[in-house]
């Protein structure tokens, strides 16, 4: 499998298997939604409901594919998306850590760019 193409396959199992916790969580007034746009290789899962009279939406991970690597823009998971990409051979020079500023990037053992 070309490597792009794994990249896709692999966010969107990642992606998916976080989805699939949270369906079990017993909080049922927030409720998760996957958005996959492959035309454009943006991957989300955002988190939306109401909790009393406030309204709740957000995005839980946002995972894009720029320039033939994994650049995470957004997580909100406790032990991180990048743990699962790197647990699934992706090397450390193929992941961007976007939610950082481009000049601090430099100091994270991940690609700048």
């Amino acid at each position: 499998m070309e490597k792009l193409e794994y990249y896709r396959h692999l966010i969107r199992k990642v992606l998916t298997d976080y989805y699939e916790l949270d369906a079990k969580s017993t909080n049922s007034s927030l409720k998760s939604a996957l958005i996959f746009d492959g035309e454009h290789d943006h991957y989300l899962l955002v988190v939306m409901g109401w909790e009393g009279q406030e309204r709740i939406k957000g995005n839980t991970i946002h995972v894009r594919l720029r320039d033939g690597k994994i650049w995470v823009e957004e997580d909100w998971t406790e032990d991180g998306v990048v743990t699962d990409f790197l647990q699934a051979g992706v090397s450390r020079e193929d992941i961007v850590l976007a939610f950082h500023p481009p000049h601090l990037r430099q100091y994270t053992e991940f690609a700048i760019a």
